[in-house]
């Protein structure tokens, strides 16, 4: 009677078996097999290496073009550096003896408030299905101090991974407003800053790589906690900020280097309206980051302002876009809804009002939205059309509300 070779079990007691020259297994004894073979390739990194093979750069970029209207410079930046991150994983577990090690690159993406850059991180982590965590530096000080420890970075990107350490090894952390913890002037401070300068130099080692003690839990509510070991040295670091007032900075540096008999032609060749792309890691020192965390983010990126053909695209073109969630979501109820033309446009004329981006997009169509979902009907099929008149009904009774508020 044939039987499995590794549990023994016969084959009348097992719903497949894979009968071979030397020995059988069953279906069972094969999954569990499959199970420590991906187990194994993930604690050696191959297993999003090997992922990773399939997607290069160009592919990373189509994908986020799906989600993320414009901003190309940014999306090849973080496309590259992204793939070339998770090389350099592969290569730390490949034989090759040849003395080159590849360093890691970290990002910073500077942009206005609503352009984008949370967006691009968490899409690019859904692409390669990594753990990823967004930590808001603006609640970080310095150890010793009220506030969170810089290493509750990885704490929050240890629960995402769902506490597997080899997986938060090689995940991604977003570190949202990293200009407010820019130190108050270019000196180095003679008082100690706590929530600026002192983050900064807590964030140096997490950058560059080391072996940090980790709470589980987060620090200083569960003081009895065993501490985690956790090599940073392949977790990818993508900072964001909007760095407000650092066209200044641009502006002034770009004018005391225009000199010469050429310097009001030069001039007259710079974009006044859009700054950021003229940045430059001396644009980051002056603003007030300490020249070690410059270094160690060696990729530099900036998002364009968002106008309005723009933000129209971001209303209705992505796979996620705000338009097709309304959509989406009243047909579930058996209601059609459209959208008029004029709607949209007036929604984008409101959002660059409020100069608050794409965000802004959001919160103007759920005041538009807000009585639609509660009244609508969903006994029988029925069509439902925003009309411009509605929306600026809803629009200007929300706006009443809050000045009378005020």
């Amino acid at each position: 009677m044939k039987k499995c070779s590794f549990c023994g079990r016969p084959e009348k007691k097992v719903s497949l078996l894979i009968v071979g020259k030397d020995g059988n297994i069953c279906s069972s004894c094969a999954k569990d097999a499959s199970i420590i073979v991906k187990e194994d390739e993930v604690s050696k990194g191959i297993a999003t290496a090997r992922a990773l093979e399939l997607a290069k750069p160009k592919e990373l970029k189509s994908f986020l073009d799906q989600y993320v209207i414009g901003q190309n410079d940014a999306k090849k930046v973080i496309s590259v550096a992204v793939y070339n991150h998770y090389k350099r994983i592969k290569s730390a577990v490949s034989f090759d003896n040849d003395g080159v090690e590849i360093e890691k690159s970290n990002i910073v993406l500077v942009g206005r408030t609503g352009t984008g850059k949370t967006l691009i991180a968490k899409t690019i982590a859904k692409e390669l299905q990594v753990p990823f965590a967004i930590v808001d530096a603006t609640v970080m000080t310095q150890a010793g101090y009220v506030g969170e420890d810089v290493e509750s970075l990885l704490s929050r990107l240890l629960q995402a991974a769902d506490y597997d350490i080899k997986a938060t090894e090689k995940g991604i952390i977003f570190i949202d407003e990293l200009d407010k913890i820019a130190r108050k002037m270019d000196n180095p401070s003679i008082t100690r800053d706590v929530s600026g300068e002192g983050v900064q130099q807590g964030l140096l080692k997490l950058l560059e790589g080391s072996v940090v003690s980790v709470p589980p839990e987060g620090g200083r509510k569960h003081p009895e906690q065993k501490l985690v070991k956790i090599d940073t040295k392949n977790i990818l670091f993508i900072c964001g900020g909007a760095f407000d007032g650092i066209e200044k900075i641009i502006s002034k540096r770009l004018n005391t280097q225009v000199v010469g008999f050429n310097s009001i032609k030069d001039g007259e060749r710079i974009d006044r309206e859009n700054m950021l792309q003229y940045i430059s890691p001396q644009d980051l020192k002056s603003y007030g980051l300490i020249p070690e965390i410059v270094g160690r983010i060696p990729a530099l990126s900036y998002l364009e302002p968002l106008d309005k053909d723009a933000l129209k695209r971001i209303l209705i073109e992505p796979k996620n876009a705000i338009i097709k969630q309304y959509i989406k979501l009243l047909k579930m109820d058996g209601i059609k809804l459209e959208f008029t033309d004029e709607v949209l446009d007036y929604i984008v004329d409101k959002a660059l009002e409020f100069k608050v981006g794409a965000r802004g997009l959001r919160s103007i169509c759920e005041a538009i939205m807000i009585d639609v979902m509660y009244d609508m009907d969903s006994d029988e099929d029925n069509l439902m059309k925003i009309t411009l008149e509605y929306a600026k009904e809803r629009v200007d009774i929300l706006h009443s509300k809050k000045l009378k508020a005020a």
